[in-house]
């Protein structure tokens, strides 16, 4: 195990610099992947299916108190956003609420994608610029490791950059989809409630 850790350390450290805003994106990247994973668990598990299609069901039957009932028991953002509309709050604002918390930092995300594979060609620039520094130098090369260094350099940064590009992908769509699919049923609480009062005022 000892000598594992070593070694990463060792290819860590021949990364060169620029492995340490990669690390810290990973780091990131992780911490906000764990945080979101479980908010979609709990918001799409069995116990929140059943929960749903008994707020339908309540909805659909024209009972309000009980549909009311049944949100103020529960804090999730289906919950928030069936009270705000069987406040009559209007449509666009409750969505709009639901989706900034849905889309929480679906941004941070992205950004790491986008940035962390661009960190990892600026790490192959500055290790191939290295490599040639030392190969254009007027004393020449006299130990070839140096020039090995930097070629290393250069595809540990690319590497590293399309790892923490690639961690991070799986997870962000997946968070989109969960997201999607909220936003979906949020839509459909709305015309239901919207259904319900037409059928009353009838």
């Amino acid at each position: 195990m000892g000598g594992a850790w070593n070694r990463l350390l060792e290819i860590f450290s021949a990364g060169g610099p620029v492995m340490w805003p990669l690390l810290i994106m990973s780091v990131i990247s992780v911490g906000i992947s764990i945080e979101r994973g479980v908010y979609w668990v709990r918001m799409h598990g069995g116990r929140r299916r059943r929960w749903l299609r008994g707020l339908f069901d309540r909805i659909a039957e024209g009972d309000v108190p009980a549909a009311k009932a049944l949100v103020t028991r529960d804090g999730s953002v289906y919950a928030r956003a069936a009270e705000a509309l069987l406040a009559n709050r209007d449509v666009g604002s409750v969505f709009e609420e639901a989706r900034h918390e849905c889309e929480r930092f679906g941004a941070t995300l992205s950004t790491i994608i986008t940035a962390a594979p661009l960190l990892g060609i600026l790490g192959t620039i500055l290790g191939i610029i290295e490599s040639f520094d030392l190969l254009g130098s007027e004393n020449g090369v006299t130990d070839i490791s140096a020039v090995a260094g930097g070629i290393a350099q250069a595809l540990i940064t690319t590497a590293f950059g399309l790892i923490v590009a690639l961690v991070t992908l799986f997870p962000y769509m997946g968070f989109r989809s969960h997201t999607t699919r909220c936003l979906s049923t949020i839509d459909a609480l709305a015309s239901s409630i919207q259904s319900m009062r037409l059928t009353k005022d009838k």
